[in-house]
């Protein structure tokens, strides 16, 4: 008695849960069970029980396997069973209900009112008074619409929800789908394959057919209809105009979601057009514009009446050396259907040029016309070329800054050189005022002054490069020396601020080809920033160490300080123009730098040092790599 008891708990708990796979195994474990006893009637009534769970469940190959073994289920159901399958032929039909019945969904293509019709015709011909349509989305089965009758009325309200058990049976829908076969459930109120549904257990349905939306063997959505006070309603002429409506159905919702589809994606380029942001051009492989929006004429100068004679030829807008570009693109989309955005040129109509960027497409139903999307460039090259002219402005307000800060250090280097020219040129009088005169160490002195004055003089050259405003001059050099002058240059700072300099150069480092001013002033204004940083630290060294290596890149830069460092979170916007942590800084200086090192094919970056500070390094590619 304790084994019977645990079959009927586990069968009833799984048909609380929906577990119909676990009342199926649970309906078949009792039926050994009791035929292992001798209660043959008792076991073959689980076995039929769970024999009609496998097939609300879907399992077929379960269902076949039953029905090998034990014969008589496949007998008893055809005697005992009010479940089964639509076996109802669509020849059972007169001509004139065929007609009526395809015609009702087959001439529309609105999908909204596609749902509606269907859902009424089904309605109408079955019998029903509820009804609902689910249309598939991916893997999930979602409420498109409800029908339900009032009086003489059907009342159709459009949805879009999930599946529920408060919609409809879930195990009859689930059956439906696995299998793709009608459903008919001509009691369901007595159906025991069906009743532990909840929906059935609650709402008590007696007519219910659920029917599979299929288009050529996929699965688009289910009908499912029900009748809450009639048994047996879905008679075989009522199931043959279904299957009929539902396959129409079928076919007419894929058209109907591929016609919407079709009408928002033409809807979607018709706002494009319409909108002239850019210019559209419908083009024919000959060399014909067929149609253009406002934006492509206000851009080449034309008017609607030269598309319209026929005038205006995408062939002739375009530059003698422009079109071997356009014959490639032309190749391109025969071959592959489109073309990749690329820049070129036309004409105007008043003869000038204008620069732009064009991709295009063929239209999927001809090989001879497609679609061109033209993009006006004239705006972002003057943008461009004035960004380049604020650039270079901004770099000479930046070495001009750098020279204001650097003028305690000038005016030391070149006092210095003076001063020395003025003892030895003293000297070089006294030696002459010599009776006799001392013409060799006259002549020794007076070349130290020639020396000192050429060293002035080197000073003053280099201050001006520094300052003027130059084009970007590329020439080999050595970028060791390059640094050292321009540790001289800073000498006054970092001595003024307590920093003590080192270098470490590699021996033999390649020279590189570039701008040495504009190489210099990248590292001087690292050189600055750094000095400035350090001033903070009140404990422990203050150091500075440049470095020079030859990697892959070329050559490798980097300027090391012990200072307070950069937070991590700012490393990559310290190089952002206006970007700055000094109370006084304009936020240019790392974003000319880092401009001026592009412009060069080299790269620059800031991380942290070791034990403390920030680092510094970029690269410039060696004189073999670099092309002017």
């Amino acid at each position: 008695m304790d084994a019977e008891q645990l079959y009927e708990q586990a069968i009833h708990s799984a048909q609380e849960s929906g577990f119909v796979h676990g009342e199926a195994l649970a309906n078949e474990l009792a039926a050994r069970f009791y035929g292992a006893r001798g209660f043959q009637t008792t076991s073959r009534a689980y076995l039929k029980e769970a024999r009609y769970c496998y097939i609300r469940w879907g399992a077929d190959g379960k269902v076949r396997q039953l029905d090998k073994i034990y014969p008589y289920l496949r007998t008893e159901e055809t005697v005992l069973a009010p479940t089964r399958t639509v076996e109802a032929s669509v020849e059972q039909l007169d001509l004139a209900t065929v007609i009526n019945v395809s015609q009702a969904v087959s001439g529309e293509i609105v999908l909204d009112k596609l749902i509606d019709k269907c859902l009424r015709t089904a309605l109408e011909h079955a019998g029903a008074e509820r009804g609902l349509l689910m249309l598939a989305r991916g893997t999930e089965q979602r409420v498109a619409a409800e029908a339900t009758t009032g009086g003489e009325t059907v009342i159709v309200q459009r949805c879009d929800a999930p599946v529920t058990a408060a919609a409809l049976p879930e195990s009859v829908l689930h059956y439906v789908v696995r299998t793709q076969e009608s459903l008919i459930l001509d009691d369901a109120a007595i159906e025991t394959s069906f009743a532990a549904d909840p929906y059935i257990d609650e709402r008590q349905p007696r007519s219910i057919l659920c029917l599979p939306l299929t288009n050529q063997a996929k699965l688009t959505g289910a009908l499912y209809l029900e009748n809450s006070l009639t048994t047996h309603v879905f008679s075989p002429a009522r199931i043959a105009v279904l299957k009929l409506l539902a396959s129409q159905a079928a076919i007419s919702l894929e058209n109907a979601r591929l016609y919407r589809d079709l009408a928002e994606r033409e809807a979607k380029i018709r706002r494009l057009v319409d909108a002239n942001i850019i210019g559209i051009v419908v083009w024919n492989a000959g060399g014909d514009i067929l149609e253009a929006n406002d934006a492509f004429l206000r851009m080449v100068g034309y008017d609607r009446e030269d598309i319209a004679s026929r005038s205006l030829r995408w062939t002739d807008l375009t530059p003698p050396e422009w079109r071997e570009r356009d014959e490639r693109a032309v190749a391109e989309i025969t071959r592959t259907g489109s073309a990749h955005p690329f820049e070129k040129e036309y004409f105007r109509k008043d003869g000038t040029r204008m620069p732009v960027l064009i991709g295009g497409a063929l239209f999927e139903q001809s090989r001879n016309e497609g679609v061109a999307f033209v993009l006006d460039l004239a705006e972002r090259k003057r943008a461009e070329e004035a960004l380049r002219g604020l650039e270079s402005d901004l770099a000479r307000m930046n070495r001009v800054s750098m020279m204001g800060e650097l003028a305690a250090s000038l005016a030391h280097e070149i006092l210095h050189p003076i001063a020395t020219a003025r003892n030895n040129a003293r000297a070089g009088i006294r030696f002459l005022e010599l009776n006799p005169p001392n013409l060799g160490e006259a002549r020794e002195a007076f070349g130290l002054v020639v020396r000192d004055a050429d060293r002035a003089t080197d000073i003053v050259g280099r201050m001006r490069d520094h300052v003027k405003k130059a084009p970007p001059r590329k020439e080999r050099f050595d970028l060791n020396a390059a640094i050292n002058e321009v540790i001289v240059l800073a000498r006054s700072v970092t001595q003024r601020d307590g920093v003590s300099v080192h270098t470490r150069l590699a021996e033999e480092l390649l020279p590189v080809l570039g701008d040495r001013i504009q190489l210099q002033q990248v590292l001087l204004n690292l050189v600055l920033n750094a000095a400035e940083a350090m001033r903070s630290v009140e404990v422990g060294v203050r150091e500075l160490l440049i470095s020079t290596e030859q990697d892959q890149a070329g050559a490798l830069v980097a300027v090391r300080d012990s200072g307070p460092g950069i937070d991590p979170a700012h490393l990559d916007r310290v190089f952002d123009a206006f970007y700055t942590t000094k109370s006084n800084g304009t936020g240019m200086g790392l974003s000319i730098c880092r401009s001026i090192i592009d412009t060069h094919g080299g790269r620059l970056w800031a991380s942290a040092n070791v034990p403390r500070g920030a680092m510094f390094q970029f690269t410039v590619p060696a004189h073999s790599e670099i092309t002017s």
